[in-house]
C-alpha cells in the first residue's frame, strides 16, 4: 500500500554529475521505496545563463544508468518563472521587498570601508545600503533602465510572519527553532531575485517543495542553516512544514567536498571507464542490491 511520504532529487544541470549527486539521489530515491512512497525528480533550472539543455538529458541518462526511476513529468523549473513571479508579487504587495541598485563591488567596498561586515551563514550580510531609499528614489532608478536585485526587508518580514520561534525538524539534529535573530544576523536582507535570475533557490525550492506535496526533504548538509531561511518563507506564505533529513556530503581524497567546480570525476567519464551501477553504489557507501544492482 503507497503511503503519504513524497521525496524528491532536484539536481541543476550546470555540469554534469558525480558521485555525490549519485549519493544525494540514491538516498532519496530509497527513503521513497522503504515508505511505499513516491519519488519526483525536479531539473533546477533558473540560472539560464549556466543551465544547458544537453545537461538535463545528461542527468536522465546518468540517473537511469544507476536504476533508478521516477514520475512523469519531471518539473522544469524554467517553464514556471510565472509562478515565481506571482510569490515575488505577494511578497511586494505587502511591502516585503525592496529593489537594491548594489553591485557586488560596491557592497563589498561598503563592507570595506565599515572595517568589517556581520559574518551569516552565506558570507557577508548585506548592510542595506538601498533599503532605506525612498519610493520616488527606487522608482526614478527602476525607470532609468538601472539594473537591480530584489531583497526581502528581513527586519519586515519576520514582523508579518506570525507567533516565533518558528520551528522545522531534522531527523538527525532534531527539533530547531527559527528565531528572528538568527536569519537577521544569519541572513540579512537576501536577494530572491536577479536581473538574469528571475527567481533565487531560496524562493523557488520552498515554492515547488510545497507545489509538489514533498514530505520528507533529503538533502545535503551544506543545506542545513538554508532551512531556517526556508521556514521563514514557509510561515509568510502559510505553507505546509516538510520534515527534513540533512546527510554528510561526500569527501574527495584530500578531503574536500566533491564538486562541480573542482572537476570531481563525473558518471559518465566513470560509465566510459567501464565503472558498473553496483560498483558506483558501493563507492558512495549504498547497498548495490537496494537499487537492483
Amino acid at each position: 500500500m503507497q503511503s503519504d511520504t513524497v521525496t524528491r532529487c532536484a539536481p541543476s544541470p550546470t555540469g554534469y554529475l558525480h558521485a555525490g549527486h549519485a549519493y544525494a539521489a540514491g538516498i532519496a530515491w530509497l527513503r521513497a521505496r522503504q515508505a511505499h512512497g513516491r519519488f519526483l525528480l525536479r531539473i533546477e533550472d533558473i540560472d539560464t545563463t549556466r543551465c544547458r539543455p544537453e545537461l538535463t538529458d545528461a542527468i536522465f541518462e546518468d540517473l537511469a544508468w544507476l536504476g533508478l526511476s521516477w514520475e512523469q513529468p519531471v518539473r522544469r523549473q524554467s517553464q514556471h518563472f510565472a509562478e515565481y513571479a506571482a510569490a515575488l508579487d505577494s511578497l511586494r504587495q505587502r511591502d516585503l521587498l525592496y529593489p537594491c541598485f548594489c553591485t557586488r563591488k560596491q557592497i563589498q567596498a561598503e563592507i570595506n570601508a565599515a572595517g568589517q561586515a556581520p559574518h551569516g551563514f552565506e558570507g557577508a550580510v548585506y548592510p542595506g545600503t538601498c533599503r532605506h531609499l525612498s519610493g520616488a528614489e527606487r522608482e526614478a532608478r527602476m525607470a532609468g533602465g538601472e539594473a537591480y536585485a530584489l531583497r526581502l526587508d528581513m527586519a519586515a518580514a519576520c514582523q508579518q510572519a506570525g507567533r516565533w520561534p518558528l520551528h522545522w525538524h531534522d531527523e538527525t539534529a532534531g527539533a530547531q527553532s527559527v528565531t528572528p535573530d538568527l536569519l537577521i544576523q544569519g541572513f540579512g536582507d537576501v536577494v530572491l531575485a536577479r536581473k538574469e535570475i528571475p527567481a533565487s533557490y531560496h524562493l523557488c525550492v520552498s515554492h515547488d517543495d510545497v507545489l509538489q506535496g514533498i514530505t520528507l526533504v533529503t538533502r545535503g548538509s551544506d543545506l542545513f542553516a538554508a532551512t531556517h531561511l526556508h521556514r521563514l518563507l514557509q510561515a509568510l506564505f502559510g505553507w505546509p512544514v516538510p520534515d527534513y533529513a540533512h546527510h554528510p556530503l561526500l569527501l574527495d581524497d584530500s578531503g574536500e567536498r566533491l564538486a562541480k567546480r573542482k572537476n570531481a570525476p563525473t558518471l559518465r567519464d566513470q560509465r566510459a571507464a567501464g565503472v558498473t551501477p553496483a560498483a558506483l553504489w558501493q563507492q558512495v557507501g549504498l547497498d548495490p542490491a537496494s537499487f537492483g544492482g
